[in-house]
């Protein structure tokens, strides 16, 4: 009974964040647009790429395509979800989150529920329409396995960003001004998936493809919708690890998020 109330309430939070949003029509088109159009331009700049090369890091336009719609669309379904918990040390610098603190609901899901932005719906529905439109272009062979990956790849991705949204803002309970740090990890981390693992080299690989487990999320599962082998030597069966790399990554972020919140004390305001 509990549980229900609480989901409700969470509904409610939702709707009216959607119905307020929505109320002045011509601003809310031109949120959606804006969002819609920063994917497009992200588009645009890898078209243009292939216009003065044949290949990048040793793949062909439609094999970087793939790469890119699936980063975005996880991406966008992250940001879509979970990416107004950047706006936490708003929350922390003027003792907002006192009041959250207090209702008897987690406070994780009121933050998302009540910061909730209904714009960036038109950017995950753009996202993955590019990506069903580069799964038919790219060519892939399909099997019961691609087509199952194909599926739950972006999804996985999609957590794995969100954990890394909860677990950069989490630092704004001990540094505040900490949304350089945050955004260098979740905008710049989606920019590193949009590309092949392949470019990157050194340090920058081992940390970003492989420490915080970027790779996952768009370059070894496209490699296995592809049928293509890793440059890099690792297995084709690489291509699904990203669920399991999405769910150590949710409870590095969920241990964060507790001790976090823990440790708030509030402005003493």
């Amino acid at each position: 009974m509990a549980d229900w109330l609480a989901t409700n309430a969470y509904l409610h939070l939702l709707r009216a964040q959607a119905r307020s949003q929505a109320a002045y029509r011509a601003s809310f088109a031109m949120d959606v647009l804006g969002s819609v159009l920063g994917l497009a331009v992200d588009l645009l700049a890898v078209l243009v790429l292939f216009r003065v090369t044949p290949a990048f890091g040793g793949f062909t336009l439609p094999e970087v395509l793939l790469m890119f719609t699936l980063s975005a669309t996880a991406f966008a379904l992250a940001d879509l979800a979970v990416g107004n918990i950047e706006r936490l040390r708003r929350y922390v610098r003027t003792g907002l989150l006192d009041a959250v603190l207090i209702r008897p609901l987690r406070v994780l899901p009121q933050l998302l529920a009540v910061d909730f932005a209904l714009r960036r719906v038109g950017r995950a529905a753009y996202a993955v329409i590019l990506y069903g439109a580069v799964l038919g272009y790219a060519g892939i062979t399909w099997t019961p396995g691609r087509a199952a990956l194909a599926v739950v790849a972006p999804l996985a991705g999609a957590v794995l960003f969100g954990a890394i949204f909860v677990a950069t803002a989490t630092v704004a309970f001990w540094w505040i001004d900490s949304g350089e740090l945050a955004n260098t990890l979740t905008y710049g981390g989606q920019n590193v998936t949009s590309y092949p693992v392949t470019v990157y080299s050194g340090w920058f690989r081992r940390l970003f493809a492989y420490g915080l487990g970027f790779g996952f999320v768009a370059y070894y599962p496209a490699l296995y919708l592809l049928g293509r082998p890793d440059p890099l030597g690792l297995p084709a069966a690489t291509g699904w690890a990203s669920p399991a790399v999405s769910a150590a990554a949710v409870g590095v972020a969920a241990v964060i998020w507790r001790i976090g919140v823990r440790h708030y004390r509030s402005t003493g305001s």
